[in-house]
C-alpha cells in the first residue's frame, strides 16, 4: 500500500534587530510538497493557508480592538526550482500561476552551487523565458533611490 505524502505548513518564528530595529519574521515552511506520485493540487493547501491569514486579518481589521492587531500574512514566497532538468517542470508553472495573484514570488534556481556559472546563466535565462512565456508574474525589485551612494546603486542592480 502506498504512502501518501502531504504538504505540511510549518511556521518558524525569528526576531530579528538591525539599526535599532526589530521584526518578527516568521518563515513558513512546506516539507512534502512535490513528493507525491500523484500531484495534482498539491499547491491548494500553500494557497488556502495565504488566503485564511488574509481572511484573518481582514476580520481583525475590521473589529472594534485594533491595537493588538497581529500581522500573519504572507507577504513574501521564495520558490525553489531544482537545477537539474530543463527549466521549471510543469509542477512550478502551476503552483507559481496558482499563487502570483496572492503572495510576491521570488523564484530562486536552488543548489546553484552546484552548476558552473555558464550553467547558472543558462538556467536562469530559461527560467525567465518560461516565466514570460507562461505569464507568471514574479516580485520586481523596485527602482533606488537616486541619492543613494554608488555602492549601494550597483549592490541593488546585482539583485535584480
Amino acid at each position: 500500500e502506498r504512502i501518501t505524502q502531504t504538504v505540511e505548513i510549518t511556521k518558524h518564528v525569528v526576531d530579528i534587530e538591525e539599526k535599532g530595529v526589530k521584526l518578527r519574521l516568521t518563515i513558513v515552511d512546506t516539507p512534502g510538497f512535490g513528493d507525491a506520485v500523484n500531484n495534482t493540487e498539491c499547491w491548494k493547501p500553500v494557497a488556502d493557508y495565504i488566503d485564511q491569514q488574509f481572511e484573518q486579518y481582514f476580520r481583525d481589521e475590521s473589529g472594534l480592538n485594533r491595537k493588538n492587531i497581529q500581522d500573519n500574512r504572507v507577504h513574501c514566497c521564495i520558490y525553489f526550482i531544482s537545477p537539474f532538468g530543463h527549466g521549471l517542470r510543469p509542477l512550478d508553472v502551476e503552483f507559481m500561476r496558482a499563487l502570483h495573484q496572492r503572495v510576491n514570488i521570488v523564484p530562486v534556481l536552488a543548489k546553484a552551487d552546484t552548476l558552473t556559472p555558464t550553467e547558472v546563466e543558462r538556467m536562469k535565462n530559461k527560467i525567465r523565458e518560461e516565466i514570460e512565456h507562461y505569464g507568471i508574474r514574479i516580485y520586481q525589485f523596485p527602482e533606488c533611490d537616486s541619492d543613494e551612494d554608488e555602492e549601494f546603486k550597483l549592490q541593488d542592480q546585482a539583485l535584480k
